[in-house]
């Protein structure tokens, strides 16, 4: 079994941040572990409010997970605060942390700021030089690049910038009106496009935290990055195409499309009840 540690923020509504980290990574077939950045109270409609862990209490997590079971790939995600990236930039140097996933997450489907101002400058700093492979949607890429990305020709220029600059692997996310479902893989000065499907579902909080999630698994499983990154792509389209429709606006994927279970099978009793025995074969 091989294991993968998402670092990043949470979402009490399950499509987003930890929650969607662990569920695609499970479905993805590693075992997933987490280290919580921050505790956001936030829901399909919007951010509500963002209580952050201390950078000592996130080092004790990170620790804790390094020290006793070792990710073989780490993903990043929502990192509010300077404090917060220089912790986790020293963890993973000193435990020489591999396939590193770096989803700069800035900005909210519904538009809500998740970075300080003053920590995007931490994060190109310390952060992506160590990271595999980032994963910026259009406006971030804009603020990684300092270029205006219009178009196809802009994306290209905007990768190959952020990937000269930070030594990584990119993979510029399409989307925003400028690209349909089609992503750019840039990586040691050539850039190849990964095609995608475009999937007619207004329901897509939390896209950008589960492809990270589904290419950090897939690294870990020993797939090169761009068979990684399609493999993660074919994975969100199917939970994308299953046309989950929860919640009052931008809704959730189904991360659980492809789940073939006996337990998640079985009859749903609806309340109220009352339990008169032991179930069958359950009696000790």
């Amino acid at each position: 079994m091989r294991t993968a540690l998402s670092i990043a923020g949470t979402d009490p509504t399950g499509g987003a941040g930890i929650q969607a980290d662990l569920k695609t990574m499970t479905l993805n077939g590693v075992f997933a572990m987490s280290a919580v950045t921050a505790l956001v109270a936030q829901n399909t409609t919007g951010v509500i409010g963002i209580m952050e862990v201390t950078p000592e209490f996130l080092q004790k997590q990170i620790d804790a997970v390094f020290e006793d079971i070792r990710p073989d790939a780490v993903k990043i995600g929502m990192v509010s605060s300077a404090g917060l990236i220089e912790t986790i930039a020293d963890r993973l140097k000193a435990y020489q942390a591999e396939h590193i996933v770096v989803d700069p997450v800035m900005v909210t489907t519904s538009g809500s700021r998740l970075i300080e101002e003053e920590a995007v400058e931490t994060l190109e700093k310390m952060l992506l030089p160590l990271a595999s492979v980032v994963t910026p949607n259009i406006p971030e890429a804009e603020i990684l690049s300092g270029l205006p990305i219009r178009n196809e020709t802009d994306m290209e220029a905007a990768a190959e910038k952020i990937s000269r600059t930070y030594g990584c692997t990119v993979l510029c996310k399409g989307g925003h009106s400028v690209n349909d479902a089609n992503d750019l893989l840039f990586a040691e000065g050539k850039g190849t496009w990964i095609m995608g499907e475009r999937i007619d579902n207004p329901n897509t909080h939390g896209t950008g935290c589960t492809l990270s999630s589904a290419i950090a698994a897939n690294l870990a499983k020993g797939q090169g990055m761009e068979e990684a990154v399609q493999n993660a792509k074919r994975y969100i389209s199917g939970a994308l195409a299953d046309m989950l429709d929860l919640g009052a606006g931008c809704g959730p994927m189904n991360h659980a499309f492809d789940l073939h279970s006996k337990f998640a099978k079985l009859h749903v009793t609806p309340w109220p009840y009352t339990v008169t025995g032991a179930p069958k074969g359950c009696e000790q």
